[in-house]
């Protein structure tokens, strides 16, 4: 039976970012995940600034990937109303694409274990766990931390409560060539969603949307519902116009969910996605992923040197660092999603922000941290 100090399941932007940590310490990670690297995932992929004291702890220069800096947010209501200003700390685009395997070379040149297959089951027992992979292998370890993303097939496995819940969104991403500000990042709203415009790197355009399947199913493709009900956004019209898609055809995942999730769950310390999905509207899932690695790096290095005295100690901690970086900024985003799909509402909110534009920074920093402090 194979043995780590720690088993990721999941190989996304949490689960790589938690293993190179892990590995940069001296422990033995193993990380398991389904898909080979690179592949694109659908993903809004505008980082915030405020990961970059984390990410040159762990000696990850991403300026070797040429992202584009982003320091303008551009948001309308579906009328087109719109209001620009300035990010509070700014942030960069890089696409899922690029980073992960980036990310993915940088934990294998650590030590890290890779194994490309997907998981049967996961057993808790006399203090330690077994991972279980579907072509039989069994593997040891002291920790599991669980980075599977937003939906998974493990979620059903181990009946988590959120999974139960039938969720209305879904998402479609697509990579495009054509004429978009490098350092603008466009939020703009319509019928039944909402959609992220930014530029990552080589000049490429990344148009991410979410959109309620109630109103999505009265349409027979995502082309015809991207003329028929988001192109009613003039801002969203005119980008689409001028924009040629790269992908053979935009990606989607259905049934995302909102909903609070168990951030510990059988012992196993979940992270990124796993742990809680902020609302893309936010723009800033993927900083939240790598902050929540770096939280459940730090508490279980200290528990494998002996710092924090039982697990249950250590999951309390997790749960308590958890809800206190991410809490609100996910109960804000939910509150925040209901009143743009309001029509009403959000016209009232666009002339009040009109009239006080101080207001919008103001907003973004509830759904933002404050730069990593990092343990000396």
């Amino acid at each position: 039976m194979e043995s780590s100090d720690v088993l990721i399941l999941g190989g996304g932007l949490a689960g790589l970012t938690a293993a190179i940590h892990l590995s940069s310490l001296g422990f033995q990670v193993t990380v398991i995940e389904k898909n080979e690297y690179p592949k694109h995932k659908v993903c809004g992929e505008y980082i915030s600034n405020e990961v970059l004291p984390y990410l040159n702890w762990l000696k990850l220069d991403l300026e070797e990937l040429n992202p584009t800096t982003i320091t303008t947010l551009q948001f309308s209501i579906k009328s087109g109303k719109t209001i620009t200003t300035t990010l509070p700390l700014g942030g960069f685009g890089i696409s899922r694409y690029t980073l992960d395997n980036f990310l993915f070379q940088k934990a294998v040149k650590n030590g890290c274990h890779v194994v490309m297959e997907t998981v049967e089951n996961v057993v808790f027992n006399d203090d330690s766990f077994v991972t279980i992979t579907s072509n039989g292998v069994e593997m040891k370890s002291k920790f599991v931390l669980g980075a599977f993303g937003k939906r998974s097939t493990i979620d059903q496995k181990m009946k988590r409560k959120f999974i139960k819940q039938k969720s209305p969104w879904l998402a479609v991403k697509g990579h495009y060539k054509g004429n978009f500000p490098d350092d603008v990042v466009g939020l703009h709203n319509f019928k039944g969603g909402y959609c992220g415009v930014s530029k990552v790197e080589n000049d490429v355009v990344n148009i991410c949307y979410l959109a309620d399947y109630d109103t999505f199913k009265n349409y027979k493709n995502v082309e015809e519902y991207q003329v028929s009900v988001i192109e009613k956004n003039p801002n969203l019209k005119s980008i689409f116009e001028s924009m040629s898609l790269i992908f053979e055809k935009p990606i989607t995942i259905s049934q995302i969910s909102f909903a609070e999730k168990q951030t510990v769950d059988n012992h196993i310390l979940m992270i990124g996605d796993t742990a809680g999905l902020i609302h893309p509207l936010c723009g800033n899932g993927m900083a939240m992923a790598i902050h929540s690695a770096k939280i459940a790096s730090e508490l279980v290095s200290k528990y494998l040197r002996k710092e924090i005295p039982s697990r249950q100690v250590l999951e309390e901690r997790y749960i308590r660092e958890w809800d206190y970086n991410f809490k609100q900024r996910l109960k804000f985003g939910r509150w925040l999603s209901s009143l743009l799909q309001n029509p009403k509402l959000s016209e009232v909110a666009l002339r009040i922000l009109t009239v006080f534009p101080f207001l919008l920074p103001i907003i973004i920093n509830k759904t933002h941290g404050k730069p990593i402090i990092l343990e000396s």
